[in-house]
């Protein structure tokens, strides 16, 4: 049987070691800020996007980079159904508070790793591998 695939973008924001992760409004686990892309838009313009809708702050689209690639099993939905990450790094200006279906942003660590989804347990441990993130 094949796979669903949600297809998704994520912003690896990283501030003194530690990762910023996003929760939504009726959620219990915290997520990576970032969402899908529209018809026809680049994975950097569909994160400026996303990420000015969810977290009120402007993505420099110049510093951009894509970062890694990861798959997880998707929250909430049928089993086999996979979240398929693609992760970049950028910077940004303004003062991050959480918009529209955001109802809280962390700063977290490993150590919050229970807290999170299962994508955004690989991308923590894959950071910690890579020594960005305690």
């Amino acid at each position: 049987m094949p796979h669903t695939v949600i297809d998704k973008l994520a912003w690896v924001a990283i501030n003194q070691r530690k990762l910023l992760v996003t929760r939504s409004h009726g959620k219990t686990l915290y997520y990576l800020p970032g969402g899908k892309r529209e018809p026809g838009e680049s994975d950097v313009a569909a994160l400026v996007r996303e990420i000015d809708e969810e977290l009120s702050v402007t993505l420099d689209a110049q510093s951009a980079q894509r970062l890694t690639q990861l798959s997880a099993q998707a929250d909430g939905k049928p089993a086999g159904t996979l979240v398929q990450l693609t992760c970049y790094l950028a910077d940004y200006s303004g003062q991050l508070q959480p918009a529209n279906e955001i109802a809280e942003l962390a700063w977290i660590d490993s150590q919050d790793r229970a807290r999170c989804s299962l994508a955004a347990q690989l991308l923590l441990d894959w950071l910690q591998q890579q020594k960005l993130v305690d």
